[in-house]
């Protein structure tokens, strides 16, 4: 696990220290630059931790992605679109509503779907041995795309993630 943005646990502001300190003495200085070094790791390790919100408007993620084309770390955007039922051996293609004229980079592309008469669910996209079981995603200028080799339409609900610099 990496725990480089976990804070430990203390009393990062003691109220009755400072209620018997004085303002000008070298161990109010010292209280005040242990406060603000404390107040720092803590702004650094919120700013560091993926966001758990998955909406379906545009969501910054909290992750950081570093960008070969433009040499920097750029921030990640975080959209789930509704996709409905799977289709019947068929494609299907649903609109992100992403703007067709700018040049997305995606990070991640995933999703779930799942048969609420049955109780199955399945991840999207979904690998087998078996080639007619797969289920194929991925995404266009304009749509995303899930491709399935079977009769799946049992699959009432599904979710697809993007993720994706702008």
């Amino acid at each position: 696990m990496d725990s480089s943005t976990l804070i430990p646990i203390s009393n990062v502001v003691d109220p009755a220290l400072l209620r018997d300190m004085d303002i000008k003495s070298d161990e109010f200085k010292r209280y005040m630059v242990s406060l603000v070094e404390n107040v720092n790791s803590i702004l650094l390790a919120v700013n560091a931790k993926d966001v758990g919100i998955y909406n379906n408007e545009e969501t910054i993620t909290g992750q950081n992605y570093f960008d070969d084309d433009k040499n920097e770390q750029r921030p990640v955007y975080r959209k789930v679109i509704n996709f409905g039922a799977l289709p019947n051996a068929a494609n299907k293609a649903v609109a992100h509503g992403l703007d067709a004229a700018w040049e997305y980079k995606f990070t991640r592309i995933y999703g779930v779907t799942s048969d609420s008469t049955n109780k199955d669910y399945l991840p999207i996209p979904y690998a087998t041995a078996t080639a007619i079981d797969i289920i194929e995603l991925y995404v266009d200028n304009t749509n995303i795309n899930i491709t399935t080799g079977k009769d799946r339409t049992s699959f009432d609900t599904t979710y697809v993630v993007l993720e994706y610099l702008e």
